[in-house]
């Protein structure tokens, strides 16, 4: 079976990090996309799709790091079921995302705009971040320093060996 979504749409709210006890990094946050359309009575209607999002490692550091309420992203992941009980004893469930790719699709000139609103860290051009394999989701690790475009995405050595599915 295939397992594969794709979004594009803005930060519902910022990404809130954490750590397990290994090291390694999670951050949630929430996506709101939409669609357009043309009901049968010609009226024009607007459809708000909210979805929540999970990333792990690298991932999850460098969108804690870089996004804020309101970011453009494009995210490519595996759709999760989330089923739990709630206090009064009904059964709830909910879709959500395990992020696997993240695009951050803001432009320099909205990212420094969004800075000096108190958003962004830093000026953030349009890259891609993948999920690593898991052996090397480590511990902590600094953010690197770009120093050319055509450097900004790191080169992954993946061994198929090691991806546990």
């Amino acid at each position: 079976m295939y397992n594969k979504i794709i979004l594009a749409g803005n930060l519902t709210r910022d990404v809130e990090i954490r750590y397990t006890q290994g090291g390694s990094a999670i951050g949630s946050t929430a996506i709101a996309t939409s669609r357009k359309f043309k009901s049968q009575t010609g009226e024009q209607k607007e459809e708000v799709l909210f979805v929540d999002l999970t990333f792990f490692g690298r991932t999850a550091e460098i969108a804690n790091q870089y996004l804020r309420k309101g970011s453009k992203v494009l995210v490519d992941g595996r759709l999760k079921l989330d089923q739990w009980t709630a206090q009064d004893g009904t059964k709830r469930s909910k879709h959500s995302v395990t992020v696997e790719n993240l695009q951050m699709l803001d432009t320099k000139g909205q990212s420094e705009q969004m800075a000096a609103q108190g958003g962004y860290n830093a000026p953030v051009q349009q890259d891609t971040y993948s999920q690593p394999a898991p052996s090397q989701q480590s511990a902590p690790q600094q953010p690197q320093q770009q120093q050319a475009p055509a450097q900004s995405i790191p080169e992954i050595d993946i061994n198929e060996d090691e991806i546990p599915f």
